[in-house]
This record gives C-alpha cells, structure tokens and sequence, in this order.
C-alpha cells in the first residue's frame, strides 16, 4: 500500500525541524569538532546529506518503474558510509549547510512528484522511503549537547 504522500512529506518535514532545532546555536568550532564518536556534528550533517540523496535517486527510479539501486548487505552500509565520511570530512561548514538545505529539498520535491509505486514503501532496501535515520542522528547530537553542555 502506497505511503500517503502528504503524511510523509510532513514526517520529513518535521525530522529536518527536529534536526535543525538540535544544532541550532552551535558555533563553526562546536560543529567541526571531532568529539561525537569520532565524528563531528558536521560530519553527521554530511552524511544525512548523502542519505537524502540516496534516498531521493531511490524515490525517482522507483516512481519510474525501475528497482531498487540500493540494495546493501551490512557490510557494504559500513564500507559506503566509511567511503562518504573520508570524502566528505573535508567539506566546509558552509557547503555542507548548503548540501543538507538542497538534499532535503530534492527529497521533498522526489516525493511530491512520485507516484504511487514510487511510494510503494516494500520496494525500497537500505534507503528506506519512510525513515528515522535523521531522528537516530539528531538524538545523537542532541545527547552530545547535553553531555558537552552546548
């Protein structure tokens, strides 16, 4: 049964506010600062990024009819995320503000355009169509703040 379209835009919608909500504040240093297991805020912002990005080519094809491009073993999530977080480290705090705001809009713009396949939540794998991956990273950030008291 295909996802309601608006319900998630709004689940979306509401998990970048949540996100936002948790860095907001936080200094260029705070968020560069290698503390939150050997990732920085930044780090964790890039790779919700690429997430959205995935995410939104998955939405895209699938709506179009195709299969699924993302379909990983464990293994191969870790070695990708690996892969994304040496490449992307070195990205400044701006351009990666400028990939989370412009991924999430793509993502959005995907899903208000799918079709009902494309929001057939059983086709998807690893970029899952309806996700909590970006509440599991702000949870993270927001228990780094409290501990760091930032």
């Amino acid at each position: 049964m295909p996802e309601d379209k608006h319900a998630l835009i709004g689940h979306f919608q509401q998990m970048r506010r949540d996100l936002l909500a948790a860095i907001d504040g936080l200094t260029d240093d705070q968020l560069s600062g290698t503390t939150l297991d050997g990732w920085s805020v930044k780090d964790h912002l890039a790779h919700l990024a690429l997430w959205d990005d995935l995410r939104t080519s998955e939405v895209e094809r699938i709506a179009a009819g195709f299969d699924s491009a993302w379909r990983m073993s464990e293994e191969q999530t870790v070695a990708l995320n690996d892969i994304a977080f040496s490449v992307r480290r070195g990205l400044s705090i701006a351009q990666v503000r400028w990939e989370l705001a412009t991924s999430h809009q793509r993502l959005l713009d995907a899903v208000s355009a799918a079709t009902g396949r494309g929001l057939d939540a059983s086709l998807y794998s690893e970029a899952a169509l309806r996700s909590t991956h970006e509440a599991e990273h702000t949870a993270w950030i927001t228990r780094w703040r409290g501990d760091q008291g930032a």
